[in-house]
Order: structure tokens, then C-alpha cells, then sequence
């Protein structure tokens, strides 16, 4: 872990960040959209959102999608859900089923897009959340190389980070009025390392589709590039996806690169085939999975973490590290490290627990990685909650 600060404060490393799904869950809000600790996600989790898409359909649609998820092992989820629908708008053509023939699964295929945009066009709220910590930590250091964020999640709420910081960034769009994708530039390395580089893996909101061209309309309102469904591996074949998942491997097969992953699952078969490729093919590079659940519970990173010797799992009652599993054990404390230490290793659920796992902790171990010590506020001599901000001394 002290090897792992140094990486962060240091701004000499070429350094990825890729946020899973589970990213936006570390933000809680209360029902006036107000930060909360105890609040609900500002974005839900996929079952959630499943539950939300669906009750904003209404009719014929509403019963088919009913139907359609009665009939998939354990309800199914919006990915195979959505999936099934668009077997259904290819195979039916004028027949129905469920009361919808083909152009009707098509449109319903569209609701749901819709829906989900909605939902996860969920504006970052007003204080600090992990993504402004996060944000801090970037843009907090001179940089021989830019940070390069990847992410499969569809929501605004890093480029609003960066938009609130005032901190630069490159999203793969160039132009003013109707700025378009721009392969060539996503290839390359011509801007300066202080602008930070932003990758939507999986497309995002506010892209569509103009003429053949992907452009970005800015906003929530176009959900027409939002696919979580069985042609999502398809798609990354095809622009802006192809150049986005080769930004990716072009990343990883660069000499002395760590990329951190925080949030993501491992359950995104075309994103670990790239990685898997990538580190076989540079021993010089590096993934620390930073995962939430137990060791035993992570089994698609654990299952490539023994494949691959420069991925490392930190999950958090263990870790396989070097291709070797084994539980953590606490090291002798270096200088001024009580205080460091209590920021990723911590209770959680009744016992001691690695909790960078989170992706509110993993922010906020980022964002006070330049200080040299730490100090946990503390009220009658009892710490107060990780989400109380720590006082610092330089």
C-alpha cells in the first residue's frame, strides 16, 4: 500500500483509472437529490435499474416486457431483457407475440433506452462526491503523462467533475457547435499531459448518430447510443467503439503502465479479452483490481488474476497478488502511517476489511495521497465516520 501511494502522489507514472458500474453507487443523495450518507444511489445498481426502466413503460409494452422477464432464469436483468427484445424486432417481422410484432419490440427496445437515460442522467449533486475527490487527485500534480479515465458507464457525472474543477479533458470530440468523434486524435498523443483523457467505453449520453458521423449534442436528451444488450460485443467493432477499445490496448501495451480498476465487475467478457491480450503481451504493465466483495466472491478477476501475473485483486479479506492468493495481513507501520492506514483498511459488515474496494474510499485515498500525514478528526476521543473529511499537516 505504501508502494501504491507513491504511484499516486508521484505524477511520473502513466496511470489508468477504469470505473465500473459500481462507481456511481458510492454517491448517496436523499430524496431532495442532497448528499447522504444514508440516502439512496444517486444511480442504481443493474437490478434496481431493471425495476425503474420498467415501471416507466406503460400498456402493451409494459405487458410484454412483463412477459419477457417472467420468462428469463431469475427474472433476467435490463441487459437480457433488452436483449431478448431485440431477437424478438429481427425474428418476428409482422407476427405478433405478447401483442407486439417486430417494429413494436423495436420501439419498445427504444422506451427502454429511454428509460435508462433517464434515470442515468442523474446530475451530480452539490458538495463533494467521490468524483470531485477523485477529480482533485488528477488535476493536483504537475504530470509527465495524462491520466486516462476508461469507464462503461453511460452517466455525465466524471465530466462534470472535471467541468467543476475547471480541469481540462479530452473525450474524443472535436468542434464547437456539433463536435464529432475523432479517431485519429483518440490514437494519438498530441495534446499535453495536463489534459486528462475521459473514455466512454460502452457510448454515453448525449451521443448520436448524424449522417453516418457520431456526434456529441451535450445534455441527456439523446439515449440513441445507450446499448446494454447482446449487440454491445458487436458494437465495439464498429466507431467510436473500435477506436475507444483500442485507446485501451494501446494503453495497456505501453512500457510501465498501472491501470486501476474500481467498480467494475470483471463480467464484461469483450473489456477482459483486451485485457488479457494486453498483459500477455506487455509483462511492463500493471491492473489492480480494486474490488468491493470478498476474494471468494470475485470470481471472474480472481479466475484472470490467475492467468495473468501483473493483475493484481484486492479484494477485501484478500488479495492474489503475483498470481498467489492469500489473506492480508497487517505490516509494521511505517512513520505517520496510523492514520493512512485507517483509510483503506477499516471495519465493514462486523469486521476488519480492505475498503479501497469502494469507490468512495479508493477516491478519497487518491485525493490524500500528496499528504504526508493525516490526522482523523475525532469527537471525544471516538474517530468519526470515513466520510468525515481527515485533517491534513504538511
Amino acid at each position: 500500500m505504501a508502494d501504491l501511494r507513491q504511484i499516486l502522489s508521484q505524477g511520473r507514472k502513466r496511470i489508468g483509472v477504469l470505473i465500473g458500474a459500481g462507481g456511481p453507487l458510492s454517491v448517496r443523495v436523499d430524496a431532495t437529490g442532497k448528499l447522504d450518507p444514508n440516502g439512496q444511489a444517486l444511480i442504481p445498481g443493474v437490478n434496481d435499474l431493471t425495476d425503474q426502466a420498467l415501471l416507466k413503460l406503460t400498456g402493451t409494452e409494459a405487458a410484454a416486457a412483463a412477459a419477457i422477464r417472467a420468462s428469463l432464469p431469475d427474472g433476467g436483468n435490463i441487459e437480457t431483457i433488452l436483449s431478448k427484445i431485440r431477437l424478438l424486432q429481427t425474428a418476428l417481422g409482422d407476427t405478433p407475440m405478447h401483442g407486439l410484432d417486430g417494429p413494436g419490440y423495436a420501439a419498445l427496445g427504444t422506451a427502454i433506452c429511454d428509460a435508462i437515460g433517464e434515470i442515468v442522467g442523474a446530475k451530480l449533486p452539490e458538495g463533494r462526491t467521490p468524483y470531485h475527490e477523485l477529480v482533485s487527485w488528477v488535476s493536483g500534480t504537475q504530470r509527465a503523462h495524462p491520466v486516462e479515465i476508461f469507464t462503461t458507464n453511460y452517466d455525465l457525472l466524471i465530466e462534470s467533475a472535471f467541468e467543476h474543477a475547471k480541469a481540462p479533458y479530452f473525450d474524443g470530440f472535436s468542434g464547437g457547435h456539433a463536435p464529432f468523434f475523432d479517431p485519429v486524435t483518440v490514437a494519438g498523443n498530441d495534446l499535453p499531459p495536463r489534459w486528462s483523457r475521459v473514455w466512454k467505453l460502452h457510448g454515453s449520453l448525449g451521443w448520436k448518430s448524424d449522417s453516418g458521423t457520431v456526434v456529441r449534442c451535450g445534455g441527456t436528451d439523446s439515449t440513441e447510443l445507450v446499448y446494454p444488450d447482446h449487440l454491445k460485443y458487436d458494437l465495439t467493432q464498429k466507431q467510436p467503439y473500435a477506436a475507444l477499445f483500442e485507446r485501451l490496448k494501446r494503453f495497456l501495451l505501453t512500457p510501465d503502465t498501472v491501470l486501476l480498476t474500481t467498480g467494475f465487475s470483471f463480467r464484461d467478457a469483450h473489456i477482459c479479452a483486451v485485457l488479457g491480450e494486453a498483459l500477455a503481451m506487455n509483462a511492463n504493465a500493471a491492473v489492480i483490481a480494486l474490488q468491493f466483495q470478498t476474494l471468494a466472491e470475485e470470481e471472474p478477476a480472481r479466475k484472470l488474476a490467475f492467468e495473468h501475473p501483473n493483475l493484481s485483486v484486492y479484494a477485501s479479506d484478500a488479495a492474489v497478488i503475483g498470481g498467489i492468493p492469500g489473506q492480508w495481513r497487517l505490516g509494521d507501520l511505517p512513520k505517520n502511517w496510523g492514520e493512512i492506514r485507517s483509510s483503506f483498511w477499516g471495519k465493514r459488515g462486523g469486521g476488519d476489511a480492505f475498503l479501497l474496494g469502494d469507490f468512495a474510499s479508493f477516491c478519497r485515498f487518491c485525493a490524500l495521497s500528496y499528504s504526508p500525514d493525516l490526522a482523523r478528526p475525532t469527537d471525544a476521543g471516538v474517530p468519526i465516520d470515513a466520510t468525515e473529511p481527515a485533517a491534513v499537516s504538511a
